[in-house]
């Protein structure tokens, strides 16, 4: 499992990284990664915990970018759309995807204290719920995990 979030790291080179990446992205699939996609996903990096709609808008507004939710939300939906973000359904928010250009099902460890959000790198449905999944005869397309604790420094 990695995760990202609860460690300490060089924040900066995550933050260039992953825009690069997220650019390179956007090119080959020929999408278009404007300057407030550009901008929403840089300030999910910046924080590493979740944020909502609301959040994102002042700094939006504050860059010149926008104060309208609308902004925000097309913004984010772009990013969740083509796996730069995720929506935490836990806290209506979103963060940057951990794990750009790779297929894989993220769960999502929530620190119920700061709202930090690591992002763990699973295959849940090789495991006993594939299976119980498998033996009802279902096929699992979709699947969102959240769990709610406390992150190593707010447990200390």
């Amino acid at each position: 499992m990695s995760t990202i979030g609860f460690h300490r790291h060089d924040h900066d080179h995550c933050i260039t990284d992953t825009m690069a990446r997220a650019q390179a992205l956007c090119a080959e699939e020929g999408l278009q990664f404007t300057p407030v996609r550009q901008r929403v996903l840089e300030i999910l990096l910046a924080e590493h915990r979740a944020l909502g709609a609301y959040d994102i808008l002042p700094m939006l507004a504050e860059d010149g970018l926008g104060s309208q939710p609308p902004v925000a939300y097309r913004a984010l939906d772009f990013l969740v759309k083509n796996g730069l973000a995720h929506r935490i359904e836990l806290l209506n928010a979103y963060i940057a995807c951990a794990h750009l250009g790779r297929a894989h099902r993220p769960a999502f460890l929530i620190c119920r204290e700061c709202r930090l959000v690591a992002e763990a790198d699973t295959e849940l449905a090789q495991g006993q719920l594939g299976d119980a999944a498998r033996n009802a005869g279902f096929s699992i397309e979709r699947m969102v995990v959240e769990v709610e604790g406390l992150c190593p420094a707010c447990a200390a």
